[in-house]
């Protein structure tokens, strides 16, 4: 049994259990105003790195979860190289956020909802697949999707109102 199967609770898919730990952010960044993004990295089977979407509380438009998320992991394992760790977001990357994963050396990425707009993993490009690059990201999509994309759809129709 490898470490995924060991830390599922019964019934449950392999990466449920650390997906709803990112929404549990993205739902903090939708009471924080922020797009409803969540991110976490996970290393030797515990969680490292835990964020959300703060592009507006700092101005900053770098702020996406996943950002925010490798650099507190990097931290948290005193290392630029998140060798061995998997990141789980609950939106496909973009190019900025999937490009950061390729340079931080994350193996293995898990995400929720596909980004039409912007998503670089299989919507709109496949960095993680690009043969030209360096290092390459084992990546697996649509985990929780239904999940993922209403707490956007949700947020932005809201905003509507």
């Amino acid at each position: 049994m490898d470490l995924f199967q060991s830390l599922q609770l019964p019934g449950e898919q392999v990466h449920d259990r650390w997906m709803r730990l990112a929404l549990d952010e993205a739902r903090v960044a939708a009471s924080e105003d922020e797009v409803p993004v969540g991110a976490i990295v996970v290393a030797s089977g515990r969680v490292v790195a835990s964020a959300h979407n703060q592009r507006e509380q700092l101005a900053d438009p770098t702020a996406h979860a996943e950002m925010i998320a490798i650099t507190q992991a990097a931290a948290a394992l005193n290392s630029w190289r998140l060798e061995g760790c998997t990141l789980y977001v609950t939106l496909e990357p973009c190019p900025m956020c999937a490009g950061a994963i390729l340079q931080a050396r994350v193996p293995v990425v898990v995400w929720g909802a596909a980004d039409p707009k912007a998503g670089a993993v299989e919507t709109l490009y496949r960095l993680f697949d690009d043969q030209r690059l360096n290092h390459r990201v084992e990546h697996t999509g649509h985990v929780m999707a239904d999940e993922c994309g209403r707490i956007l759809s949700d947020f932005f129709r809201s905003k509507r109102h």
